[in-house]
């Protein structure tokens, strides 16, 4: 008896020993999920006596189209502070191509940012976020044997990170994108069809079909 008593101290601190650390996820996937972290799209505008050139004004292009699909927040345009009259000049000729774009106005901000020259060029872009992805070589894994149901250490990691690598605005990782209306001109024009008695695929779809049609005999 008194040899049980001296064992169960020796038991229980085991078990302690054994209970220690993070507990496991719920599901092997749960190691790892999909997470954004903050970006910087800008671009840097060279100062041109004759204003924004050809080349500039479709880089202004791609910003506008990016800012469209992505963007959230102001779209900014900073200029030199202290710079030369051409800068501040640029910068709001800047701001009137965006505006032509489709840009709505009050999302274009103004600023200045202090620069080591005054003809330093013109800032154009605005915050994002981008998606994390987890170089799964240097996560902590173990291939040796083990004696338990629990998954691999890394299982989940390269899952996670193709899906972040793949994700065309990682604004979808963080809430899901409002519902737009249905664009139901196509239905209607069916169902008008339909209830004339005329077909109602296209004439492509008829081609479609009869080439298909075609083919199997």
């Amino acid at each position: 008896m008194r040899a049980l008593l001296l064992l169960a101290p020796a038991v229980l601190a085991l078990s302690a020993c054994g209970s220690t650390g993070n507990p496991p996820p719920i599901t092997p996937l749960a190691r790892y999920a999909l997470q954004v972290e903050p970006g910087l799209d800008r671009t840097a505008f060279a100062v041109h006596d004759t204003g924004v050139s050809p080349t500039q004004a479709a880089a202004l292009r791609d910003l506008a189209g990016r800012y469209a699909r992505a963007g959230e927040g102001p779209l900014k345009i900073e200029s030199p502070a202290d710079g030369d009259p051409k800068a501040i000049e640029q910068a709001w000729a800047m701001r009137a191509q965006l505006a032509a774009m489709g840009i709505p106005a009050e999302h274009i901000q103004m600023a200045s940012y202090t620069a080591p020259d005054p003809r330093a060029p013109v800032l154009a872009g605005f915050e994002t976020v981008e998606a994390v992805i987890t170089n799964c070589a240097n996560e902590r894994r173990s291939m040796r044997a083990r004696y338990s149901n629990q998954s691999s250490l890394g299982l989940g990691c390269a899952i996670t990170s193709n899906m972040a690598a793949q994700i065309d605005n990682p604004r979808d990782i963080q809430h899901a994108r409002g519902m737009v209306p249905a664009d139901s001109g196509r239905s209607a024009v069916v169902f008008a069809n339909y209830r004339a008695g005329e077909p109602t695929s296209t004439p492509q779809e008829e081609l479609i079909r009869g080439r298909i049609a075609r083919a199997v005999e």
